[in-house]
């Protein structure tokens, strides 16, 4: 286990570039050429992966009309859970053409399995990682399968506790992943800024010495822009080709437009992110000379003395360092001294 994993030659963690990832989940509407278009958005706005989820309702959970099987408290609030996913999930037989689009866009594809015999399906399809979604960081079992097929596992960790977290780790660890990384989200649609809680991605990638990244369902690109600040190295963001479209995740994923601004802001942020350094940067050198430094304000003749009323710390930084001023007040000019003139030490007595 290390800071750095590789997703076809592409290297994530510290000190690597973000990697953006665009999350088509239900946006597609039971459409393969909306998908295919979503595809191409994606490339367009700079992501650097796209995300799938492979599940079908039966997957997933039972067509069962008992009331514990109704969604209660989200979006979602009434609808049975086998009727959103049946909505919602992306048929199959699409997927194995949705990747070779996206290889052909130089986009890396992957998705969420939901049980193994998706992951079977997604071996035979031959891709590059597996994400672990957020209700799914439970499934022990579904994670050993995953671990044991050798590839990279991004694992979200929303709802999570810490000792959750840990023991799926450690599934992972002892079926064998040598690649992992863990994601911070918050698995409310859309999520509140205020229960982002980010200061807990430098904490996990402590705890587990994994690379952290996040899975963002907020409104907006702000919060993205502050994971890369705290050493986010993965962004995933669901992508739509319009909130106002029906379906069951539109409402909270961004548009192409803001997609592509925000992939803008994530690259000036890990840009600005730099290193520990101090003193002049490159385009700060010219600016050094405007710091202030000692200066003659007044005419002085010679042998006249110097005080603060003919010597003066002002800018530019041609003079004397301001540090000196004690030293240079109460001395006599050793020539006369035009106003404007850098004091210098050979022109003091």
């Amino acid at each position: 286990m290390g800071n750095v994993i590789e997703i076809n030659g592409r290297r994530l963690g510290v000190g690597e570039p973000v990697y953006v990832v665009a999350e088509l989940s239900a946006n597609h509407n039971q459409s393969f050429d909306r998908a295919v278009a979503l595809l191409h958005r994606a490339k367009e706005a700079g992501a650097d992966a796209v995300k799938l989820q492979t599940y079908t309702p039966d997957t997933l959970t039972i067509d069962c009309d008992n009331d514990c099987f109704r969604i209660k408290g989200t979006r979602w609030d009434g609808r049975r859970l086998y009727d959103l996913y049946s909505e919602a999930y992306t048929p199959w037989e699409w997927q194995p053409e949705l990747k070779k689009i996206a290889g052909d866009l130089g986009l890396d594809l992957f998705s969420s399995p939901f049980d193994g015999t998706a992951v079977d399906f997604l071996e035979e399809m031959g891709v590059p990682a597996y994400k672990i979604a957020s209700f799914e960081i439970v499934d022990l079992p579904l994670i050993r399968k995953v671990a044991r097929t050798g590839k990279p596992i991004i694992m979200s960790t929303g709802m999570a506790t810490m000792n959750e977290i840990e023991e799926a780790v450690v599934t992972a660890r002892e079926a064998g992943v040598e690649q992992l990384a863990l994601l911070k989200c918050t698995s409310a649609y859309p999520a509140p800024p205020e229960e982002m809680n980010l200061r807990t991605i430098p904490h996990l990638r402590e705890r587990f010495g994994v690379p952290v990244g996040l899975s963002d369902h907020t409104l907006g690109m702000a919060v993205p822009v502050a994971a890369v600040a705290l050493g986010a190295c993965i962004v995933e963001k669901h992508l739509t080709l319009s909130r106002t479209d029906p379906g069951p995740d539109s409402a909270f994923s961004m548009e192409p437009d803001e997609f592509k601004a925000m992939v803008e802001a994530v690259r000036t942020a890990e840009k600005a992110m730099g290193e520990v350094h101090y003193g002049a940067s490159g385009r700060e050198e010219a600016s050094r000379i405007l710091r202030r430094s000692l200066f003659v304000v007044k005419d002085i003749r010679a042998g006249e003395e110097l005080t603060g009323d003919n010597v003066r710390s002002i800018r530019p930084g041609h003079g004397l360092h301001t540090r000196h001023i004690g030293w240079c007040l109460g001395r006599r000019a050793a020539v006369q001294i035009p106003r404007g003139t850098p004091l210098s030490r050979e022109l003091i007595e």
